[in-house]
């Protein structure tokens, strides 16, 4: 179990560290989670009381509705501060990753994999597809053994799939392989679902990115994916319309009515999909929108302990001006602490809350690299330190460490 934590101080500086790495050994339940995580916060000093939220890659040990990690955290903040409590998101990603599963493409992924498959389980010495595999090496193990979150490199072995389908028939044929990949590129509505495929999957992969990385808040993300249903809906009205202006390879193909009315259900299946996905952080928005645009807020529905302090801010044209010229982090920072307490205290709970679980997956990559056979005597202690090292922001005093050791070793 990885735990990270973001932290924000009173003038504002961040960091986001591996807090700790647990291994659970025996069994892996709501209640062994919160254990570890407890007793890490203990082990550290830090207060539930000063815990702004929990985010989640949303497994059911963690969001469980009985004995979830979440909601015993929560049993615990309520127990302890009564007038406290933690906000709990679903990692951004993951989410977006489950919604492409309403698209249903299922019926196009299938031949293509198997295709890939039949492929790469032949020793090929033609030269095209050895590259095409060598490129797709990586992507490929992943689409093998494909969860609901490998959708990215998904993504990218459609598009290879499509640029090389003619080359692919061609050499199934040459080697009298019965594949339905063949069978069902003769079919013009399942090319017609091939491109649509690619096409979305396409736009799907660069919301992808867009929320990948780290130091990213919680605001920016949700602006991201809030803009992509917005597309979403374009695009739906647009293949309503027979308009598939934005759908490079389709606009190639001979899209009918019926083909197109069939898009755009799943478009708008799969915006439905988001808004149902995302209601943990819609429920928050107002609060993003006060945060990311405190001169333009409507006062009246901002909570009652921010309203007098907006008044101020909205009335002061220099502060407008800083506003404008610097980043909102070093915005919030340089507010007057006295005139606006209440103001900089809700800034730091919203700059502190993680949107993603994308550092604990970046970890567990760089933990599957370092635990791999060669290295398989890593103790967890080790492991945790390598860890630690491969995502931190700090920079260790390398002069006092060496000093120290120095010493150290005079006074032997």
């Amino acid at each position: 179990l990885l735990i990270y934590i973001r932290g924000i101080g009173k003038n504002f500086e961040i960091t986001e560290e591996l807090l700790s790495m647990e291994s659970l050994k025996d069994t892996v339940t709501g209640k062994d989670m919160y254990t570890s995580v407890i007793n890490s916060l203990i082990r550290s000093g830090l207060s539930l009381y000063k815990l702004a939220s929990i985010t989640t890659d949303g497994a059911p040990s963690l969001t469980g509705k009985h004995s979830g990690l979440v909601k015993l955290m929560n049993d615990k903040i309520k127990e302890d501060f009564p007038l406290h409590s933690a906000l709990s998101f679903h990692c951004i990603i993951h989410q977006e990753n489950l919604c492409k599963s309403s698209l249903k493409l299922k019926h196009v992924m299938d031949p293509v994999v198997r295709a890939v498959n039949s492929i790469r389980a032949r020793g090929l010495n033609h030269r095209q597809f050895r590259s095409f595999l060598e490129d797709n090496e990586a992507d490929f193990t992943d689409v093998l053994y494909h969860t609901n979150v490998r959708w990215l490199s998904m993504g990218k072995v459609l598009k290879r799939v499509w640029d090389l389908k003619a080359e692919i028939v061609m050499f199934f044929t040459m080697k009298e392989i019965s594949c339905d990949f063949s069978k069902e590129m003769e079919s013009d509505e399942w090319v017609c679902d091939f491109a649509f495929a690619v096409d979305i999957m396409q736009k799907l992969n660069e919301l992808n990115t867009k929320l990948q990385g780290k130091g990213l808040f919680a605001h920016e993300l949700y602006l991201e994916v809030k803009v992509f249903q917005s597309k979403l809906k374009l695009l739906a009205k647009q293949l309503n319309e027979q308009n598939i202006v934005h759908f490079p390879l389709l606009k190639t193909r001979a899209v009918t009515q019926a083909l197109s009315d069939k898009y755009c259900s799943q478009l708008m299946a799969l915006k439905e999909e988001f808004i149902r996905r995302f209601a943990d952080f819609k429920a928050i928005e107002g609060q993003f929108d006060l945060l990311s645009s405190p001169f333009t807020c409507d006062i009246e529905t901002a909570t009652e302990e921010l309203q007098m302090e907006l008044i101020d801010l909205q009335a002061d044209n220099s502060l407008k001006r800083m506003f404008e010229s610097k980043t909102l982090v070093e915005f919030y920072a340089s507010l007057y602490s006295e005139k606006f307490q209440n103001l900089k205290k809700f800034a730091r709970k919203m700059f502190v809350l993680f949107a993603s679980t994308y550092i604990c997956e970046q970890t567990f990559s760089i933990m599957k690299v370092n635990k791999s056979k060669n290295r398989s005597l890593l103790t967890d202690s080790n492991l945790q330190s390598v860890l630690r090292i491969s995502t931190t922001n700090l920079t260790p005093d390398f002069n006092k460490l060496v000093k120290d050791c120095s010493q150290m070793h005079h006074s032997h």
